[in-house]
């Protein structure tokens, strides 16, 4: 038990900004193993995030709660998984060849794919949200939160790590995961999702797991098709394609149902 929380510590300090204890080990074994933890890690971000719509549900108004929201969420990762995003952008964007597309992700500097596929993709998780009451959107994000890290693990399972030199990003990923580890990913990525379904009685929200399913397809053959695998940027782009397709079924949803 004391290790499994010293994984999960370590996959809070890797994958957030939040403060842990300094003798938390830190080591490339533990991140390695740590990444069964990174949809527990969701549960921590939405939890964030849903205080701050409690807080400021019932003193500002919706659209700024739902912006503060989401701008705690990149305060808790330190923009991890956006940075990861915009790189795959530039990347993708702007080079022809494996060698190149690589060459350009390990660039810190982000170009004009990267800063219009961000900005695009922020506006479009504001945009999903909004029409939700807050209670909804409180339910969207920690669906979200787990569930799209989920299915970035799921990525790490099936693919191959296609960097010769290690990055920061993927240096606790790049040996894979074994089925037992992404079996415990998976309980803590679906979780929410089925007890809101039972809570709710409300089956029509099973309808996102075929849009995942679709989205982490295109994703998953545009890394095959250029790369021939998966980088660490790749992971936090399909993380946040993921949650940024929950919040539109979420968005969907409820608009047909009015």
């Amino acid at each position: 038990m004391k290790k499994q929380w010293q994984l999960l510590l370590t996959a809070i300090m890797f994958y957030t900004r939040l403060p842990v204890p300094v003798s938390t080990p830190y080591n490339a074994e533990m991140l390695n193993k740590s990444t069964r933890y990174l949809p527990l890690v969701g549960w921590i971000t939405g939890a964030f995030m849903i205080g701050v719509l409690y807080v400021f549900g019932d003193i500002a108004p919706r659209m700024v709660a739902i912006l503060l929201s989401i701008i705690m969420s990149v305060w808790v990762t330190g923009a991890f998984h956006e940075d990861g995003f915009a790189d795959m952008c530039d990347g993708f964007g702007g080079g022809w060849t494996k060698e190149r597309i690589l060459e350009i992700m390990k660039d810190s500097r982000i170009g004009t794919y990267g800063m219009m596929g961000l900005l695009l993709l922020m506006a479009l998780k504001y945009i999903c949200l909004l029409p939700l009451t807050i209670p909804m959107v409180m339910l969207a994000v920690i669906i979200a939160q787990p569930l799209s890290r989920f299915v970035a693990v799921s990525i790490i399972y099936t693919h191959r790590y296609v960097r010769e030199n290690e990055d920061s990003k993927a240096k606790p990923v790049s040996q894979g995961i074994c089925t037992r580890d992404f079996v415990l990913a998976g309980i803590f990525g679906l979780v929410p999702l089925l007890l809101a379904i039972l809570w709710l009685q409300n089956y029509t929200l099973l309808l996102i797991l075929p849009a995942l399913f679709l989205a982490r397809w295109y994703m998953a053959r545009l890394m095959r098709k250029w790369i021939g695998g998966y980088t660490g940027d790749c992971l936090g782009a399909v993380q946040q394609v993921a949650e940024t397709v929950i919040y539109l079924c979420f968005c969907i949803l409820a608009w047909k149902s009015t």
